[in-house]
């Protein structure tokens, strides 16, 4: 899995599951997957301040970035990295772009490839919930948050396992372990849900002189 995807959230499986979850029925199985699909399924755009940080299997962080992320359901999103340094993920609906200022390089493949076995399925995908995890409702915790934890259906996906936190109602953490035993802990905050937003966010043209790796669908 290439650095942008990591960056991206595209998270060590020991530190994500430090608590074993308890078995649950099946109907509080059902009852978790109907409330992270109620708020899924309601949200058309969204953006935050986001803060990253990803950790490995023994809780060092390996690397923190800071940033802004806006979405429009289905298949497109935007990442902007601003600290430590200038980078974007974009999905523009057929294609995904990762593009670093410094080094003056875009990578660029198919988006349909790509999204089905990363995080960002999760947020920016269109099929219901229910098809890509199995979910569980986790133990209250200190922090007051609303727990749950996901676990992809398909093998093929590049994590292991996902858990989110909401807030009033409201998204405000993930983590997720992927399967080089890392783990990525994103913060969001400032949310706005439902508003417009412009149609530029989704479209990156490369700058002059960038080296673009990849093939742009036509």
């Amino acid at each position: 899995m290439s650095k942008f995807l990591r960056l991206a959230g595209i998270a060590a499986c020991a530190f994500l599951f430090q608590q074993p979850v308890q078995a649950q029925s099946q109907a509080t199985s059902a009852s978790a997957t109907a409330r992270v699909q109620h708020y899924l399924s309601g949200l058309k755009t969204w953006s935050a301040d986001f803060t990253q940080e990803i950790d490995d299997a023994n809780g060092k962080v390996l690397r923190s970035a800071s940033g802004h992320l806006y979405l429009e359901r289905p298949g497109k999103f935007r990442w902007d990295y601003l600290k430590p340094s200038k980078q974007l993920v974009l999905a523009d609906g057929k294609m995904l772009w990762f593009y670093d200022e410094d080094l003056e390089q875009a990578n660029v493949r198919d988006l349909d490839s790509t999204l089905a076995s990363t995080p960002a399925v999760l947020l920016a995908g269109g099929a219901p919930v229910s098809s890509q995890f199995d979910i569980t409702t986790l133990p209250k915790s200190r922090d007051g948050y609303d727990w749950y934890q996901l676990i992809p259906k398909h093998p093929t996906s590049d994590f292991q396992a996902i858990r989110i936190a909401f807030s009033h109602g409201e998204l405000v953490r993930m983590l997720f372990a992927d399967k080089l035993d890392q783990v990525t802990r994103l913060t969001f905050s400032n949310a706005k849900r439902n508003l417009p937003l412009a149609a530029s966010l989704f479209v990156f043209t490369p700058p002059p002189g960038v080296d673009v790796i990849g093939r742009v669908k036509p």
